[in-house]
């Protein structure tokens, strides 16, 4: 008998009733006494499985539907069409039991209380979510240690940066040991060392644990480096679903061989290398040429003879650049 999945979707969907009128002072006058609305489909009949453990990123561009798809999810939001299911449990019933095997972090909200220390926040979750004081005090100090937050969990929220307090956020999140993660933005504002150590954080967590991980990013580098399978959502309706090789199998299927030249290309040496693909950023000291799978062979060999080839790569064309591909398209029945 197959395993159960984590979370299961079934044509769900989730329309807002939404006031609108035109600008001025006659349409405000005339919105007191009458209002018009529209309905706005954030999510249209959307259907997948994840099952226990995957680590999954949830991609789409603004408005795509992804975070109203994580609050269906956690139970934030009710579904007007179809059905949702997390771990055996309906998330719009908001049962305790089912609270206490999720949970959902936003880059963009907070959970923490803004004037008190964190310690005070992490404290007050112990209670609501009845932990073991010994689990508590490990998993604390274990959290605490791995996000190096020693020095900061001591002071007022509003006293942080950023980067610090998102660290605490996750802390806080985790700290009664979900078995999904719902992550929204969690890396969103942070520089680069700071995405990275919210990354290992996750990474850790997941390999410990074995949670399953929904994660929505406009970082690529943290969908890439997190997660091992995507769903790509657009207008509220998935377009693809599967790996990211496949995708970029699928929406970019040249591979991408780049090198560091010492000078500029040459006029003689630019028409042998358009015959052989798409080149690419050819100003000194970098060149990019996009070509066949097959041609991979004869393009690493011509771009080694160029004087003063040095770093050769070959790789896939950047996570970025497909998705940037994918939403231009809007074809129909792109992604299916």
């Amino acid at each position: 008998m197959p395993e159960r999945p984590a979370i299961a979707l079934e044509r769900l969907g989730k329309r807002f009733r939404v006031h609108e009128r035109e600008p001025g002072l006659r349409a405000t006058l005339r919105a007191l006494v009458r209002r018009e609305w529209v309905e706005v489909e954030a999510v249209r009949e959307l259907s997948f499985t994840i099952a226990a453990g995957e680590r999954v990123g949830f991609l789409g561009p603004n408005g795509a539907g992804k975070t109203t798809t994580l609050k269906l999810l956690a139970g934030l939001l009710h579904p007007s069409t179809g059905k949702a299911e997390v771990l055996g449990f309906e998330p719009a019933a908001r049962r305790p039991e089912f609270l206490r095997r999720i949970a959902l972090v936003m880059g963009q909200k907070r959970q923490l209380s803004w004037d008190l220390p964190a310690l005070d926040s992490f404290e007050l979750n112990r209670v609501i979510f009845e932990i073991p004081k010994p689990d508590y005090t490990r998993r604390l100090a274990q959290m605490i240690e791995m996000l190096e937050l020693g020095a900061v969990v001591g002071k007022p929220v509003r006293t942080l940066s950023l980067g610090e307090r998102m660290k605490c956020e996750l802390v806080v999140a985790l700290l009664h040991g979900p078995e999904v993660l719902f992550l929204d933005e969690p890396t969103i504002g942070m520089d680069v060392s700071m995405q990275l150590a919210i990354r290992e954080f996750i990474r850790d967590y997941h390999r410990e644990r074995g949670a399953t991980l929904v994660l929505t990013s406009h970082y690529m580098d943290d969908v890439a480096a997190l997660c091992d399978r995507i769903l790509v959502i657009d207008e509220g309706q998935l377009r693809f679903d599967g790996s990211i090789a496949e995708l970029v199998r699928r929406i970019r299927p040249l591979r991408r061989v780049a090198i560091r030249l010492d000078r500029s290309l040459d006029p003689g040496a630019r028409i042998e290398l358009e015959a052989l693909g798409d080149l690419g950023v050819s100003e000194a000291p970098r060149l990019v040429l996009d070509v066949a799978p097959a041609r991979v062979p004869d393009a690493v060999a011509r771009l080694l003879a160029l004087p003063g080839a040095r770093d050769l790569e070959v790789h896939d064309a950047p996570l970025e650049e497909v998705m940037r591909e994918l939403f231009a398209r809007r074809g129909p029945g792109e992604g299916e």
